[in-house]
This record gives C-alpha cells, structure tokens and sequence, in this order.
C-alpha cells in the first residue's frame, strides 16, 4: 500500500512545485509593497500552517495518508474517499477521491486537488497521472507563491513528463485576484528541470489589461542561476538626446565573470554601443566598463568613455586597487552623463594604488592624474599628476603617555603644459594626551620639514630649484564637559557645556618663492577652528600665533540619550596676524576669524532645524549663512525650506517635497532659485502612483546642464513591477539626490 500511494504523491508534488515556481522564476525579486489588504489568490488551504524544511528533511520523511474510506474491494483498483489528505513534511496534498489501476499504474482524482508546502498553493479541477511513463495532468489550475515573491496565477492545463514541464494558457502576477495592474500571459511554457530553464512562446505583458510588450519566445532561467537574456529596457527624453532608449543584454560567460552588452538609441545622436564586463577571483575582483558613439549627429565626431576598476587583495596587510577614467571630450559627461550630478563634474580623476597596514605604520604608493571633464576649465588647467606618490605613517604603540608618531610623503608631479618637480615632506609629531572622564587636555609638538627638486623653467631662469623650509607647530587641544538636569521636564532632560580651547603656534617662514603644486586654501567651517594648516597640501604651512575660544551646548533626553538640540559658537582669536597667503587670497582678518555659530535642533519626531552662520565683526557682515527646516509628516512624506548665501559667491533658496496625496498617490518636487541671478536652477516635479504590485513614476525637469547656464528639460517615466524589476530611468536615484530624506 505505501508504493500505491507515493508515486501519485510524489508526481503531484514534483509537477506543483516545478510549474509555479519556475514561472515565479521568470522575473527577479523585489520589494513588497503593503496596499492590498488580501493580495493572496489562494488562501491557506490546509489545517495548520506549513513550516519550510530542505529537500532532504523532505526526501526522509515518511508519507502520511488519512481518508474517510478506504476501498479495496476490487483487485484492479484501489479507491480512496472522503477527505483523502497526503502529508510528508511541510507538504500537504488533500482530494475528495482518489482512484489508483494497479496494473495499469495509473491514477486519477476527479477533484477538486489541492497541495500547499511552505512557498505554494495549489488547486486544481482534476488529475491523472501515468506512474509508468512519470506522467501527470492537470487541469485549471490556480497557483499561489507565499514565499517574498507573493505571485500567483493560473494554468489551462498542465503536465509533467520525467523532468519536463509543459503549461498551456499561463498567466503570472504579484497582483491580487480582481486588481490585476499586471499580468504576464503565455500560451504555452516548456519548463526542463534538467537544464533549469523554461521557453515561453507567444508572451504578452499586460499593464491594466492593455498589452504592452509582446515576445514571440523568451527563454528564462528556473533556478537563481544567472542566465544570459535581455534585461529591462531604459527609456527617456530630453532636449540634447531626443527619444533616449537603451537595451542591454546580459551574458553569463562563467561563474566568476560576465558581461553585459547595452545599444543605446539617441533620437538627435545616433546608436552608441555600450558594454560592462565583471570579473571575481579568490582574492581580487573588478569591472570594465566603456561606451562608443560613431559620428554624434550633433558635433560630427566620435564619443566615447572608459573606466577600469580593480582591488586585489594580496595578503592579510597588503592591497592593490585601480580607478581609471577617460572620457574622448570635456563635454562628454554633460551631453551623456545620467543627468543626476554627473553633468556637472568638472575633472576625472584616475588612480592606481597599493597599501599596505600593520601595527602602528601604513604605507602607499600610487599614481594620480585628472582630466578635464568640463568645458568651463581652459586646457591645461587641470591638476599635476602625482607620479608616483609615496605616503608613509609610522606610530609606535607605546605603553607610556607620550604618543609619537612620524608621517612622510614623497611626490613627484607632473603636466603637459607646466614644469613639475619632487616634493618630500616630513611630519615627526610627539601627543601627550591628558584627559578624565569631563576633560581633556592634549598638547602636541611637531616639526614639518619640506624639500622640492624642481624641472628648469624658461619663464624663472633664476628660481632656486631646490627649496627647502623647516618650521616648528605647536598646539594645545582641551575642554571640558558639565552636564546638569535643567528645571524644566521634571529630569527628563540632560543638558550639557562644554567649552574648548584650542592653541596654535606656527612662526612664519616666507613661501612666496616656492611651487604650489597642490595647494589651495580650505573652506572655512566649524572643523577649520580646530585645523593646524588653513591650507590643503604641503607646499604652504601657514602661520599661525592663535587661539580657538569654543563652546557648545546639547540637550539630550534622559530617557534614551536622543540629542534634541545642539548649538555650538567659537572663533579664532590672532594674537599676531597671519602674514601667509596665496596668489589672489584676500588678506586675514588681524584680529581673527569669523564667527562660527551651528544649531542642530530636533523640535520633536517631525520638526527638525539646522543652521550654520559665520559673522565677521571686523567689516561686520555675514559671510555665510545656511538654513534648512525638514518636516516629516505621514509614511513617506517629507518637506525641505532651505537657504544658502556665501558672500560675493552665492544666494540661493531650495524647497522641496514629497507629499502623500492618498494611500497610492504621491506629488513629489524641487525649486532651486538663485537670488543673485535671479533664475531658476532646478524645477523637477511629477507624481508617483504605486500599489501593492506595481508604480509608475513621472516626472519633468528643468535644469542649468552646464556652468555657462545652458538649461536642459527632460521627461523621465518608471514602471516598477513587483518582482519582476523596473523599466524606464532610475528616477529613484534622481529624487534621493533632489529632495532631502526622499524614502521610496
């Protein structure tokens, strides 16, 4: 008796698990969306639900059989009734009747058949099966996945042969029965277990029932393996491009490597070809990645770009990476660019580096160059390249207060169009950190000792090339922390002072006779109080005779330590005026900087304001102020005001939002407008409408493309379908980069 009932049990469980599951299969998993209450096609079918178990588990499981009756009367045929369920492991099988032909080895259930396990939901109108052959029918078949992917659909018919699958009339959606947004039909799908892949013939995407996409044959994978096949298309409008349509196909050349091939139609352009080629080894991995565009219909040239990225890793300390870019033109990144920052990056930056780290040093030699990557820099005005670069820092773990450490670096640089040269700088440093649990008192003195080796150059005949300047840095670093329970909140909340003084002592030494290869003066913020050097790179050490008067304040909850509000002012205070600077640099303040003043004030669970200002009293006006209000309201709503003003530079003012308009849809938009050129910089605006199985997003932009305020307009439509992916541009990507806390 158990040999009569496995084979039926094991067919109906093979054929229920390869046709659904292989049809999920035809798409990618995504995310689950929470709009439709009851977006089950089936619901649960047995008595108590299922727990998953491996295949193995399943394989060693005894078959359990319960029915109300049990026939045996006839010696050809073996019936069950009433109530006939199968169990083995997670997996349940139920009918009302179920007859069995000994010597024929068929069977058949004149139904209803229902199965369910762990991911799957089954019902089916009738079944028979050949034991003989490992033949099984089904007919109307409905089916529900439980699993991440939630999709169900339906099945004229159904049969499975050994190893082969075959379904006529298949549909599949994430969607609930009766709000099919979605729906992939096939006439028929061949399902082979053996080379895990299925073939769909004439398939057809619907969306809202209009057919969207019509495929003749599509072959698929059944398995999580990767397959070759075409990947969503991108397609999308603009001004400079016209229709802008890409269509990339994956191919799985082998498990460690594959590549993908992307044709790119530009109505006002042309065909650009596009490839990505990625490779993964025991220890090191990378990608290429390049495009090409014969003859741009618009300025008659060939386009083009490369990218190289690598890193190996060569032992438990040592590592080698690769960042290489090159672009055929500056206006490249503009003209193709994904329109989400890339238009306005201005140099490229290529690198090749190995590092290595252990306890207490690291080392790195790399090469360094840039190109220009904007039209709005001249040729030639790109940095030096950095060939090679040698960086060194020793730091020796001691058991004593004092803290030495030496960091050194060796440069050589080099231009097309500019005489370089070599650079040693030298960086011995002795910390004596003091500190208790409410202060910290940390003086520290260093010797920077820097040499240049410079080429000859025709425009200074005379320039000393080998310069040398050695100078001592001293500087103090300490504060305190008091912490008292204000009277308000009844101790719920923990306030805080904390004042700092930092002390810099750097004597001048005269610089104006030495190269500046990589230096240029560091924006000035609330971390620049605390900086040794208002300078980037060695080639200047300014000076300094200094000190930074600090304090700031934090309100924090008591209960969970949350900081409510921060507000923090200093300013540095010249004892003797800096006498450094660079070609073209304003001159100092004598008396010291401006003041820094920055509040962080998180007015309750939606209410948050951040403020920075600097005020110089000496000319007694504001050289910069920035201001951003964010409110959050609803589940994915969000609200940003904010202003920005850098005196002589810029004056601008942002607002945007993301507003839930009901359960489905969502006005999302941008306003950039610039009250110095009075003009707007961005309007980006549109609507999101999604469901528990799909969204579509579209949206229209405005936007400055350049720096010489050529503008730019472009239409961006998204279909997102759940569990199968996204069609059109990533306009997630654009609206995360726009409106500040934007939550998909």
């Amino acid at each position: 008796m158990p040999r009569t009932v496995r084979h039926p049990l094991a067919c109906a469980l093979a054929l229920a698990l390869a046709a659904p599951s292989a049809l999920a299969n035809t798409v990618a998993s995504g995310p689950i969306w929470a709009l439709c209450r009851a977006p089950e096609a089936l619901p649960g079918l047995r008595p108590s639900p299922a727990i998953a178990v491996d295949a193995e588990v399943r394989a060693a499981s005894p078959i359990l059989i319960e029915a109300g009756r049990l026939d045996v009367s006839s010696e050809r045929e073996t019936v069950f009734r009433d109530r006939v369920e199968l169990t083995r492991a997670d997996q349940w099988l139920a009918t009302e009747e179920l007859r069995y032909q000994h010597a024929a080895g068929t069977w058949q259930s004149p139904g209803p058949l229902r199965f369910e396990d762990a991911r799957l939901r089954l019902e089916a109108a009738t079944a028979r099966a050949d034991e003989a052959a490992e033949r099984i029918e089904l007919e109307d078949v409905r089916y529900q996945l439980t699993d991440a992917r939630a999709g169900s659909g339906t099945a004229a018919r159904a049969q499975r042969e050994g190893e082969r699958s075959h379904l006529i009339d298949a549909t599949f959606s994430t969607c609930p029965p009766g709000q099919r947004q979605w729906e992939f039909e096939a006439a028929t799908l061949d399902i082979d277990d053996r080379t895990e892949t299925g073939v769909a013939r004439n398939a057809t995407l619907r969306l809202g029932g209009v057919p969207v996409l019509w495929l003749p044959w599509v072959a698929f994978p059944t398995t999580e393996a990767r397959r070759s096949g075409l990947l969503a298309p991108t397609l999308g409008y603009s001004d400079d491009r016209g229709f802008d349509l890409e269509l990339p196909y994956y191919l799985n050349l082998a498990p460690n490597y594959d590549a993908t091939l992307s044709p790119r139609w530009m109505s006002r352009r042309g065909l650009m070809l596009g490839g990505e080629f990625r490779y993964l080894g025991a220890s090191s991995q990378g990608e290429f990645r390049g495009t090409w565009l014969r003859d741009d219909q618009l300025t008659g040239r060939d386009r083009g770009m490369a990218i190289w990225q690598h890193r190996s890793t060569l032992s438990p300390q040592w590592f080698a990476s690769a960042d290489l870019q090159h672009v055929s033109d500056p206006n490249y990144l503009r003209d193709f660019g994904a329109d989400f920052g890339q238009h306005i990056q201005i140099l490229l930056p290529s690198s090749a580096l190995l590092a290595g780290r252990g306890r207490g040093w690291s080392t790195s030699i790399s090469a360094e160059r840039w190109q220009i990557a904007n039209p709005v820099l001249a040729p030639g005005s790109e940095p030096f390249a950095r060939l090679p670069r040698l960086r060194g820092r020793y730091a020796p773990l001691l058991d004593g207060l004092l803290e030495p450490s030496l960091d050194a670096e060796l440069v050589r640089f080099q231009h097309e169009q500019r005489p370089g040269g070599q650079r040693l700088d030298l960086l011995p440093r002795l910390r004596l950190p003091l500190g208790g649990a409410a202060w910290f008192a940390t003086p520290a003195l260093a010797w920077r000792h820097t040499a240049w080796a410079l080429e000859r150059d025709p425009a200074l005949p005379g320039r000393e090339r080998r310069p040398q300047r050695s100078l001592p840095i001293a500087s103090l670093d300490a504060g305190m922390v008091f912490e008292r329970r204000p009277a308000m909140g009844q101790g719920r909340w923990l306030q805080t002072l904390e004042p700092r003084l930092f002390y810099l002592n750097v004597p001048h030494r005269e610089q104006d006779d030495l190269p500046l290869f990589d230096t240029q003066p560091l924006s000035f913020s609330w971390p620049g109080l605390f900086r040794e050097n208002r300078f980037s790179g060695p080639d200047r050490q300014a000076d300094a005779h200094q000190v930074t008067l600090a304090v700031t304040s934090r309100l924090l909850d008591a209960e969970d330590g949350r900081e409510r509000l921060a507000a923090s002012l200093g300013r540095i205070v010249h004892f003797d005026p800096p006498r450094l600077r660079l070609p073209g640099e304003p001159a100092p303040s004598p008396d010291g900087s401006a003041y820094v003043a920055e509040l962080d004030w998180q007015l309750n669970d939606a209410w948050s304001l951040r403020s920075t200002q600097q005020w110089n009293p000496d000319r007694r006006v504001t050289e910069l102020s920035a201001l951003r209000a964010q409110y959050r309201f609803g589940e994915r709503g969000v609200f940003n005001a904010s202003y920005r003003y850098r005196e002589g530079v810029l004056e601008q003012t942002d607002l945007s939002f993301a507003a839930p308009l009901s359960a489905e849809w969502r006005a999302v938009g941008r306003w950039a407008w610039s009250l110095r050129d009075e003009r707007s910089l961005e309007t980006l605006g549109g609507f999101e409408w999604r469901s528990c199985c799909m969204a579509v997003r579209v949206l229209a932009r405005d936007y400055i493309r350049d720096f010489g305020g050529e503008r730019n307009r472009g239409i961006y439509l998204e279909v997102e379908l759940n569990g199968i992916g996204r069609f059109g541009r990533d306009s997630e990507r654009l609206l995360s980069d726009a409106i500040l806390g934007f939550s998909p």
